[in-house]
């Protein structure tokens, strides 16, 4: 993905102060610069900030809308958890979330290609863990190597980085199976370097990194971070402390931000922007990838016709489930990607809520339908809409069931085809964002494409797979051409197709805005688009 695009053109801020940030999919940079626009205000976050207030030196306060599991970075998926290790674990190179452009991680500088299968990485020097000990090549070939394990979470994401050999001391050499690999940062940053002495129990618990900061206390409603004393990167820890308190209740969440015992909460409840707004409280709204979707059980009669998985599409009146379910915050695809994102594609298929369509197209759609929804409270509140659109549109009886994901999911592992259709939250884009990362969540050859869904016999399928293998070898127009393919495809076929995008609502106590009941504000701070925050070049300001 060679084009970048600039922050300010993917960010939509509730009120009308705009900070210029947001999320969206591209890969390049490198560049250790401030990340945020008007680095000028960042410089002066170290000792005096405007006004002459104390900038840095207090504690930065997080409410975080989920509890923490496994800290693992080399099998994390906790929003919680992830979100805390991107301050504790360094990539080899790390991904700015606003915009997903990678920068230096343990790693400085590009990749250099000696030939079109080999690059050589080199390691930043003086770089330590905060447990004091060197970064070696030995300890990122063992990190790669637990990352990349063939059971692991992440090996969908690293299979075409088939080797990692120490050069020397300060220089690694990788192996790609795809030729001047385009997207090799974008990847090498989901590898979190540990030591290798931490073994999977305490990396579970509480990981050692080499990032600006390191777990002091990991409790299962919060975590508590110091500086680093060995970070040498360019990004330092500028507060003494930093504590992330789980907050799952949404009142809890917004009453902690409301009365400054936190600077920064996740995922405001729309109901509430408003009342956090009027309190001075600042809320950016960001398009993100996360995405509501709908998938068919393509196995069986009437939905192994695409005809009928798109008059299912039409028949869903997604205008009330984003002003009933999501308050507004959540928007209509016209392609994969959200429009935000760089490589975007308006498809040439786009649903809207069309009766008269939905029933022209529908060839077989009788009878019972079992509709499936995890007990996500908004897409619960989706599910009742569809149930209420199919049984208006094509006079069937629709069995809506909503359970917890291990359930729902574990009722549709069994194959039995007891289900139609399921409709459930999803977002990879907490892994990285280049497109074929995102592609390969759900369509690569996996378990959503050979059991749940099991779409992997077909030939759209397959062509599908050959145009995503043929952009990882291209850039530029080409590569662009071939996911747009792709994403007409997609679109077409509507087996597993989001219904709706969210907008992720991320609430602070801005500096420029003025000052929070407490008397610390944060500078440097913007929301993201998918789960948990940025934390970055942020430091609190007090007085």
């Amino acid at each position: 993905m060679k084009n970048k695009i600039t922050r300010r053109s993917f960010l939509g801020v509730a009120g009308a102060t705009g900070a210029a940030m947001a999320l969206a999919a591209c890969g390049g940079g490198g560049s250790d610069a401030p990340a945020e626009e008007g680095g000028e205000e960042e410089a002066e976050a170290e000792g005096e900030a405007e006004g002459g207030a104390v900038a840095g030196g207090g504690t930065l306060a997080v409410g975080s809308a989920y509890g923490p599991s496994s800290f693992d970075p080399a099998n994390c998926s906790s929003a919680f958890c992830l979100s805390a290790n991107m301050n504790v674990m360094e990539g080899l190179y790390d991904i700015d979330f606003h915009d997903y452009s990678t920068r230096d991680g343990v790693c400085v500088g590009d990749p250099v290609w000696v030939d079109d299968t080999h690059a050589e990485i080199t390691i930043r020097e003086g770089a330590a863990f905060s447990d004091g000990t060197p970064v070696t090549p030995e300890d990122i070939i063992y990190s790669y190597t637990r990352a990349t394990d063939p059971e692991g979470l992440y090996i969908a994401f690293l299979s075409m980085i088939t080797a990692m050999e120490k050069k020397d001391d300060t220089t690694l050499t990788v192996e790609c199976s795809i030729p001047n690999f385009s997207l090799l940062k974008d990847r090498l940053a989901i590898i979190k370097v540990m030591p290798q002495t931490l073994d999977a129990d305490t990396a579970a618990a509480q990981p050692v990194g080499s990032g600006p900061w390191m777990y002091t206390e990991v409790s299962d409603t919060y975590v508590v971070l110091e500086p680093n004393p060995n970070y040498n990167g360019a990004h330092p820890a500028q507060d003494a402390q930093l504590r992330i308190d789980s907050m799952t209740d949404p009142t809890a969440r917004v009453t902690a931000q409301q009365e400054g015992t936190t600077q920064i909460t996740e995922s405001v409840p729309p109901d509430s922007i408003e009342q956090l707004e009027a309190a001075g409280c600042k809320v950016d709204q960001v398009q993100g990838f996360g995405t509501r979707f709908i998938m068919f059980n393509v196995k069986k009669a009437p939905w192994d016709k695409k005809e009928n998985r798109q008059a299912v599409m039409y028949a869903l009146n997604t205008d009330n489930m984003i002003a009933n379910a999501f308050s507004g915050l959540a928007g209509k695809p016209d392609c994969y990607l959200p429009a935000s994102f760089t490589n975007h594609h308006t498809a040439a298929t786009v649903y809207s809520y069309d009766v008269a369509k939905a029933q022209e197209l529908a060839d077989g759609i009788s009878g019972t339908i079992e509709l499936r929804t995890t007990d996500n409270a908004q897409v619960v509140s989706m599910g009742t809409q569809a149930q209420q659109d199919l049984q208006d549109a094509f006079g069937v009886t629709v069995n809506l069931t909503s359970d917890q994901s291990p359930a729902t999911y574990a009722a549709i592992d069994q194959a039995d085809d007891s289900w139609d259709i399921l409709i459930a939250p999803g977002d990879p884009s907490c892994f990285g964002g280049d497109t074929d990362l995102l592609l390969n969540w759900w369509f690569g050859d996996n378990i959503w494409m050979k059991t749940r869904c099991a779409w992997n016999t077909s030939e759209e399928w397959k062509h599908v797979n050959e145009l995503m293998a043929t952009a990882l070898t291209q850039s530029g127009d080409e590569q662009q051409a071939s996911w747009n393919e792709v994403f007409d495809i997609l679109a077409d076929q509507c087996v597993l197709y989001p219904v709706l995008q969210v907008i992720t609502p991320t609430g602070y106590w801005d500096v420029v805005d003025g000052a929070s009941p407490s008397g610390v504000c944060v500078q440097g701070f913007s929301g993201i688009g998918t789960t948990g925050v940025s934390l970055t070049d942020v430091v609190t300001v007090a007085g």
